[in-house]
């Protein structure tokens, strides 16, 4: 038996900042998710005309268990996904609601399809003007859970989805029904593909001129060839990881490939679960009590620890945010202090998720990270109390699922790493503060040498202005590309990776390179400094808004600074430009979003476009609390 070792001084020390200071909010939310069990989900509150309608398409045993006086009937499971088969890493969902009816059939429960979201690609919409849509359809996702959850006839809910903004808006609209057990089913990897460095080297040989779009679409074919995920370790690998530490998936469950045997067990078995959580169970566990300040804090640790998206950042606030919990930026450039990087997957090595899952995946990195006294092991998970049991991987003995120990040692030192023998001995995330601001930076695929650039700045409006300026070779220098007006409220925050490869080129060709923005770099940031996120925004009033070229900006990720070296009289003299709202409000739907781009909140108030009334103390009071059973 593991005898947990003493928490780390620092791991506690934030946990309880973020305790006293969500206080009021947190205790909000879970009087409302309380009161919400005592009195609005059940299905003994529809009336009959409520109920057939809601039973009218069920197959006659399902709709026969979920009639027969329906005041004690079995559990009912909402299936809510994000199922399209256009999308690699969501056409897998295609058959899992099956898996799912059957899963609960076994055990005397039914599940119904209740809705679906939509499920949008960065990969996809890069560079286009259609990602202007992509943060925003995080909250979208959000308020589809809530429309699909809102008929009041589900005891527990499977959310089916894999990708960026998918995973954060499912869990934000479930945690609006926190008084419902919650259980997310991943859907895994595509098989490995082109290696990643040859994926990159090519890229960067399409940027310089060199590569013809026939060379560099046979190796984004190569690369990205079948269904499942996207193999490289970004925002949507990156959710797989926090689902499995936050204790939301099945352990191990994670990176099984799509079309196994072993995934369509882990699906039903996920059914299964939900039922022994509902709350005519003795494990019943609503997910609103489920995810408390102790599990966002081990979702940061476990994305510092292996090196995961930036997007995070923003997403894990605001699903924090939707639970009454808040959390900054402070709180995780303290963490990445003394959490170390035990990972190295592409974008910050070469290995891919299929070779971090076979080096040990997961269940390795719980494991050290909670050795090391780096994670709460006291939590509830949808396996049952203990973060210990997201140490286990899956595997089928004799066509029957099981579980074991994740490997004690790494199988590949070069992807994976033990606590005593890390990477590096932070976890390569740093909070950056000046006169430009607030942003975030992620080091941990920068050589130390690249930490500290001050060189003048380049200062664009857009990402397409910076590429054009390269291909009239006006760049070949040190400098610090600025590109504004890329926050919430000018255009959504869309991601600017199609940067990548013009400022990875021209650090190739010896500049010193680095990159300031109010937007997104995305899960595949890498090796070029980036400050991003920067707030305020430009278009809020963010001193962005007064750089012009020519201006010296140091990025100092050692010291954690972000600043314009402007003399204070002239800085303050000088006047902001103002953004061109019109350059983004029509085209591609983008005139649907515009009262969103209004109401957007700060990149580190999780850019979040609805209110979250848990917040303010001072909101109308939650209903009296009935006792959760």
């Amino acid at each position: 038996m593991n005898t947990a070792p003493p928490l780390h001084p620092v791991v506690r020390a934030v946990t309880d900042r973020i305790v006293a200071r969500s206080a009021a909010s947190r205790a909000q939310y879970l009087r409302r998710v309380r009161a919400a069990f005592g009195s609005r989900v059940q299905r003994s509150q529809l009336s009959c005309t409520n109920l057939a309608h809601a039973a009218a398409a069920m197959p006659a045993p399902a709709k026969t268990r979920l009639l027969r006086l329906h005041e004690q009937s079995a559990p009912n499971l909402a299936i809510v996904s994000a199922y399209n088969d256009m999308l690699s890493a969501h056409q897998p969902l295609r058959e899992y609601p099956e898996w799912i009816k059957q899963g609960a059939a076994e055990v005397g429960a039914s599940a119904q399809f209740a809705g679906g979201v939509p499920a949008m690609c960065d990969g996809v919409t890069q560079g286009q003007v259609s990602m202007e849509l992509s943060l925003f359809s995080r909250d979208v996702i959000a308020m589809a859970t809530a429309v699909a959850l809102s008929h009041q006839m589900f005891d527990a809910a499977l959310y089916l989805g894999v990708c960026d903004k998918i995973v954060p808006g499912l869990l934000i609209g479930a945690l609006s029904f926190g008084q419902l057990p919650a259980v997310f089913v991943p859907a895994g990897p595509m098989t490995s593909g082109l290696a990643n460095d040859e994926k990159a080297r090519v890229r960067q040989r399409y940027a310089a001129g060199l590569a013809g779009r026939d060379e560099l679409l046979q190796a984004e074919s190569s690369a990205y060839h079948g269904a499942g995920t996207c193999t490289f370790y970004g925002t949507a690998n990156s959710n797989q990881l926090l689902m499995e530490v936050m204790g939301l998936h099945l352990p191990g469950s994670a990176f099984v490939a799509p079309g196994t045997p072993l995934r369509r067990a882990l699906t039903m078995e996920a059914a299964r679960r939900a039922v022994a959580l509902c709350a005519r169970g003795a494990g019943f566990t609503p997910v609103g009590e489920m995810i408390d300040e102790r599990s966002l804090v081990n979702a940061i640790c476990a994305l510092l620890a292996t090196g995961g998206s930036t997007n995070h950042t923003i997403h894990l606030v605001a699903v924090a945010r939707s639970a009454g919990i808040h959390v900054d930026w402070g709180d995780f450039d303290e963490l990445s202090s003394v959490v170390p990087l035990l990972a190295r997957v592409y974008p910050n090595g070469s290995a891919d998720i299929n070779h971090f899952h076979a080096a040990g995946g997961c269940g390795f990195v719980i494991r050290e990270l909670l050795d090391a006294g780096l994670l709460h092991p006291d939590v509830r998970t949808v396996a049952g109390d203990g973060l210990r049991l997201q140490t286990r991987e899956p595997f089928l003995d004799s066509g029957r699922l099981a579980w074991r120990d994740a490997p004690r040692d790494s199988r590949d030192l070069e992807v994976l790493r033990p606590a005593r023998q890390p990477f590096s001995p932070d976890g390569g995330l740093r909070l950056l503060q000046g006169n430009l601001g607030r942003a975030v930076i992620k080091v941990s695929a920068l050589q130390p040498a690249q930490r500290v650039v001050s060189a003048p700045a380049r200062v664009f409006d857009s990402q397409q202005a910076l590429l054009e300026a390269f291909r009239r070779g006006e760049l070949e220098r040190d400098l610090v590309a600025v590109v504004r007006f890329q926050g919430p409220r000018a255009n959504g925050m869309p991601e600017l990776h199609q940067l990548t490869p013009t400022l990875g080129l021209l650090q190739d060709r010896g500049r010193r390179v680095a990159l300031v923005t109010d937007g997104r770099m995305s899960g595949a940031s890498g090796k070029v400094p980036a400050a991003i996120h920067v707030t305020p925004e430009a278009a809020d009033g963010g001193a962005l808004a007064r750089l012009r070229d020519g201006d010296m900006v140091t990025v100092d990720a050692r010291r954690g600074l972000l600043q314009a070296l402007v003399p204070e009289a002239q800085w303050l003299r000088r006047a902001a430009r103002p953004a061109d709202p019109a350059a983004h409000a029509w085209g591609c739907g983008r005139e649907l979003f515009e009262t969103m781009r209004h109401a957007a909140e700060t990149a580190e108030q999780g850019a979040s476009t609805f209110g979250h009334p848990a917040d303010d103390a001072r909101a109308a009071p939650a209903p009296r609390a009935q006792a959760l059973p």
